[in-house]
């Protein structure tokens, strides 16, 4: 009865940005208040990601987490308590070598107090009995899904990273595309995973990306390509480019976190994606390059997914058909992460 369909998100990122919150250089990031939403801007995420090792051994598995919300400033003039004043959005998925391809699943609702909404002052998402909220030193998160079940801990070690200047990231040669993005590197995850029915005990190291703004892409832009590693020395990477529709980068950033160190900014040229293998998918025929190197400063590292197949379909909720991938970073600089690949199928809608 909630769900909220792509046709009409695709309607949303229609609005245009003067009707929502900008995003401005200078503002400086408070915690834990910017930990939860700003329902004034138009889109917003909150987005983890990890490896869990088993209790008993055996391969590691990836997982990712992301809640989603979009303000509709078309519902704001309507009383009713069941006004789509602000749409919420969920996908995760697991990634198991042993099965060769993604476990996944989605929702997605109306904001309504007690079962749907992204709470202001700190971090409490929930679609019905999926859920993402800070608790303790950390977040818990736990998504019942159609053929599995994440109940996690997360605990933090690090303080948060702070993207581009001090929070506010370029995404485009246009100042006004820029987002308010922080990350939380290296949280320590304990918990369970259940799937078809068999638990197991699971620990491992995660990935924690909270990202809002009001503006879409540049029209020039297709999509994207984004790192996020847990460094085995404990240090932190994140690189991102946006591509264009002829595959040229618009725009590169990254930086790089030492343990209990400072962060390094990297811009332009510093930051390079280079493909070293590719693979295409049996469903959609979508090529995308799965392995590569990616170079920040002087430093190169090197990437190879978990497994190939990690395609993620979420047309059905927000429009896109994207690879989203656990990783390992092999070579000097070892590490795991993951991978997201957005605008190869088609341009991604924001």
């Amino acid at each position: 009865m909630r769900r909220i369909g792509a046709a009409l998100l695709a309607m949303l990122l229609c609005v245009p940005a003067g009707a929502y919150d900008r995003v401005v250089p200078g503002a400086a990031l408070q915690f834990p208040r910017d930990a939860g939403s700003h329902p004034g801007h138009r889109i917003e995420w909150w987005y983890v990601t990890g490896h869990l090792d088993a209790a008993g051994g055996g391969p590691a598995v990836g997982f990712q987490v992301t809640f989603f919300r979009v303000r509709n400033p078309e519902a704001e003039s309507n009383a009713s308590r069941f006004s789509p004043r602000q749409l919420l959005f969920a996908h995760a998925a697991l990634a198991d070598p042993a099965r060769g391809h993604l476990l996944h699943d989605q929702r997605s609702a109306r904001a309504l107090p007690g079962l749907v909404e992204a709470a202001t002052g700190d971090t409490d998402l929930r679609i019905d009995d999926w859920s993402l909220r800070r608790e303790g030193r950390g977040y818990h998160a736990r998504i019942p899904a159609g053929t599995f079940t994440l109940d996690l801990t997360l605990e933090s070690t690090q303080p948060p990273m702070l993207q581009g200047d001090r929070g506010f990231s370029r995404k485009g040669p246009d100042p006004r595309h820029a987002s308010y993005y922080y990350s939380e590197p290296q949280l320590r995850v304990g918990g369970r995973v259940i799937v078809e029915g068999r638990a197991r005990e699971v620990g491992g190291v995660a990935w924690l990306d909270h990202e809002w703004s009001s503006e879409l892409l540049a029209p020039e832009a297709a999509g994207w390509d984004w790192l996020g590693a847990n460094l085995d020395d404990g240090g932190a990477l994140m690189a991102f480019r946006i591509r264009g529709r002829n595959g040229d980068t618009l725009w590169a950033s990254a930086a790089v976190r030492p343990a209990n160190g400072t962060t390094k900014g990297f811009a332009g040229d510093q930051v390079r994606f280079a493909t070293r293998r590719t693979w295409r998918s049996p469903r959609s025929g979508t090529a995308y390059p799965v392995s590569m190197d990616v170079q920040v400063g002087e430093r190169i590292f090197h990437l190879e997914p978990l497994m190939d197949d990690q395609e993620l379909d979420a047309r059905a909720s927000t429009g896109t058909l994207y690879w989203e991938g656990a990783v390992r970073l092999e070579g000097a600089a070892g590490g795991c992460g993951y991978l997201e690949l957005t605008g190869y199928a088609e341009r991604v809608p924001f």
